[in-house]
């Protein structure tokens, strides 16, 4: 199955590149430049060259940008560039880190350049990079806001350090470790904590968690399933692994047995690699601001196609979400477990 993913938001990677297509910011005459959260697009092919890295954690966008035949991974610590760009997140906290993230790797002189959508908080992400590097320049179009700086004598050290820190795990409610940006990063989500507090006894066997975000479902089965024996964890965003792998560790060794833990980056939507007796989802249904119900049914799909005989899949959704006509498609059984708070509890059995 093809990942249902939307292609990069055209108006925000237009303007990320005004500067350079106006000859009013040149690209670096050695091609060093680093991209963080890049997105595959039209631009970006455009005036990519050799020497450039594309940093991507959300798997379905990395693996768009892989086709187009750009390179993507993680830089090297030490590693410095002319030119960093950047796709600054929603979450202030994330994309404060991700700002020191760029000062760390730019060279002495070097400039970064970001653009965010005007109704996605441009403003303040700008002023934040005023703060952290001084002079910023700015144009405003497609309804983004591009903005830049170089990294001379202003930048300032201390904040720096504050916002690099930012990204950290951290424990949230429940004792959960999370990290911002992430779904509900900073609490237990409600939807999840419903599908968790009907999970039967006797799900045995190995289990899946699918879009496991920071494994709360994934220690909730541990916790609450004594049969179940093996747990995989699937999930797209890359920065939600370390955290997961501790939780569910945490969970494992609470349990007093063995349970065997594999986390996986990996865009479910492709479908997964093994088969189950069990899998648990509080499957993703938007990206960005559109909600996108194909998702879930892409999770559901993989669910089935995963599943072996008289294999259970428990999902939580909200109430509104059409996913029925696919479950009665794929399941010999589907039940209605419960109905609480907009959001329902799902039982669905194969034959």
């Amino acid at each position: 199955m093809a990942a249902t993913v939307a292609t990069a938001p055209a108006p925000q990677l237009d303007a990320l590149f005004l500067p350079v297509a106006s000859g009013e910011l040149r690209l670096p005459e050695d091609g060093r430049v680093l991209f963080l959260r890049a997105r595959d697009s039209a631009p970006l092919r455009r005036f990519a060259r050799s020497g450039w890295s594309c940093e991507q954690t959300f798997r379905p966008f990395a693996d768009e940008l892989r086709r187009a035949g750009l390179p993507v991974g993680e830089p090297a610590r030490d590693d410095r560039f002319a030119l960093v760009l950047l796709l600054p997140p929603r979450q202030r906290d994330e994309a404060r880190a991700l700002f020191a993230r760029a000062a760390r790797h730019l060279q002495p002189g070097g400039t970064v350049l970001a653009a965010v959508p005007n109704a996605e908080g441009a403003k303040s992400a700008e002023a934040d990079v005023a703060r952290l590097f001084g002079t910023v320049r700015s144009v405003s179009k497609h309804k983004c806001r591009v903005f830049w700086a170089n990294a001379g004598d202003a930048l300032d050290a201390a904040l720096l350090a504050e916002w690099k820190a930012l990204d950290a795990p951290r424990r949230i409610a429940g004792g959960y470790l999370s990290r911002p940006g992430l779904f509900a990063w900073d609490r237990v989500d409600t939807a999840s904590a419903l599908l968790a507090a009907h999970l039967p006894a006797d799900l045995h066997g190995r289990a899946a968690d699918l879009g496991a975000g920071y494994g709360y479902l994934a220690a909730q089965l541990i916790a609450r399933c004594a049969g179940v024996t093996a747990v995989d964890l699937y999930e797209a965003e890359k920065r939600a692994l370390e955290a997961a792998r501790v939780n569910v560790a945490e969970a494992v060794t609470a349990s007093g047995r063995e349970v065997d833990v594999e986390a996986h980056w990996h865009d479910v939507t492709t479908g997964l690699p093994r088969r189950y007796d069990a899998i648990v989802s509080n499957p993703p249904f938007h990206q960005g601001r559109a909600d996108l119900p194909e998702l879930g049914r892409a999770f559901i799909d993989a669910a089935a196609d995963a599943l072996l005989p008289h294999g259970r899949l428990w999902l939580v959704a909200n109430r509104h979400l059409p996913y029925e006509a696919t479950l009665a498609a794929r399941f010999a059984q589907v039940r209605a477990v419960t109905m609480r708070d907009g959001f329902k509890v799902i039982e669905a059995v194969r034959a």
